[in-house]
């Protein structure tokens, strides 16, 4: 994983998902969906979504199919990006990057770089070499963009 420096968040590979981890993923999701991020929902996203979206997350960590990384810092997770590990069988090099989420009040510190870079440290542990994404909007093409 990326060495955080003082002001830089944590990052860290969940193996499961806690019940506070589970709100504050929740918290992150609502507030890049109110921001007008586009992953997947829509405007208004009830609580209940937001938690039974992570729920299925949880489960997919569980079962090997998905790895679930976290940006913290002294408020909590801020952050987060998922590899969908779980391919075709003709495609075993192959994983998904998805829902790379960073909530607005902790955005521009490189946090989204952070993440990735983390998570391609992930791919590369699970035999990974072809990462692929579909994304939408300007700040996260640029980000995707610089990363290369």
């Amino acid at each position: 994983m990326p060495k955080p420096t003082a002001d830089a968040p944590r990052i860290r590979l969940l193996s499961t998902v806690t019940d506070t981890q589970q709100r504050d993923l929740a918290a992150v999701l609502a507030d890049c969906v109110e921001g007008g991020a586009s992953v997947s929902f829509m405007q208004p996203l009830t609580e209940e979504r937001a938690h039974a979206f992570w729920r299925h997350v949880a489960d997919g960590v569980a079962r090997g199919e998905r790895a679930l990384l976290v940006a913290e810092d002294a408020e909590g997770i801020v952050g987060t990006v998922q590899l969908v590990l779980a391919q075709p069988e003709n495609q075993p090099h192959r994983a998904e990057v998805s829902k790379m989420l960073v909530h607005r009040r902790a955005r521009r510190k490189g946090i989204g770089a952070l993440l990735m870079q983390a998570a391609e440290e992930v791919a590369r542990e699970h035999g990974k070499t072809l990462l692929v994404l579909d994304t939408s909007g300007a700040e996260a093409e640029r980000l995707y963009a610089r990363m290369g």
